[in-house]
């Protein structure tokens, strides 16, 4: 979701390990993909997350990057500005970092069925999710620029409806099936 000098550090620094260990982890990433929790087991959750109606008007955050430690590297808020015709819609993100640094991401979001499509200059292809209950799941991948090298991250990223206003966020990021860290939100959507 964002850009983080202590990514690239890492990526530099380990790649070799990340690659070797890719390699002999071969077979367990193709098990742990497997694993992933199914959105379905959600269902019957309340309230229903539906994408188009939270993210619909204006919507606040607050978040955190931690490392694959749990040591918080990065804190941030972002400002969403969300509209949406039909079936297709567009979620505007202003991001502030702690260090004062800005960011800024435009998503655009197509609804099919209980599943979405969406696309940002930042990611790689098409993200894809799925809806089920009062959660959305999302698989992506984000190119992550990093003292002009771009490292493309993929993000397992879960959304989590608590009620009307309030929505829980959190995403690992991972390289070669390597854990790098999480990302975690919470969205308070403006009355």
């Amino acid at each position: 979701m964002m850009k983080f000098n202590q990514v690239g550090n890492f990526l530099r620094k380990n790649g070799l390990r990340l690659c070797t260990a890719a390699l002999v982890a071969g077979s367990a990433l193709g098990l742990s993909a497997c694993s992933t929790v199914d959105p379905s087991i959600y269902a019957q959750e309340k309230p229903r997350f539906e994408l188009q109606n939270y993210f619909n008007g204006k919507v606040d955050a607050w978040g955190v990057f931690t490392d694959r430690s749990g040591k918080v590297v990065k804190r941030f808020t972002v400002v969403l500005d969300c509209q949406w015709k039909g079936d297709t819609g567009v979620l505007d993100e202003d991001f502030t970092y702690s260090d004062g640094s800005k960011q800024k991401r435009v998503w655009t979001i197509k609804k099919q069925g209980d599943k979405y499509i969406g696309t940002a200059a930042d990611v790689v292809g098409e993200a894809t999710g799925v809806a089920s209950g009062n959660a959305l799941l999302w698989y992506y991948t984000m190119a992550l620029p990093v003292d002009g090298t771009v490292y493309n991250v993929q993000f397992n990223d879960w959304m989590y409806l608590m009620d009307d206003e309030v929505m829980l966020n959190k995403a690992e990021m991972s390289k070669f099936g390597v854990k790098l860290g999480e990302v975690t939100l919470s969205f308070r959507k403006r009355k």
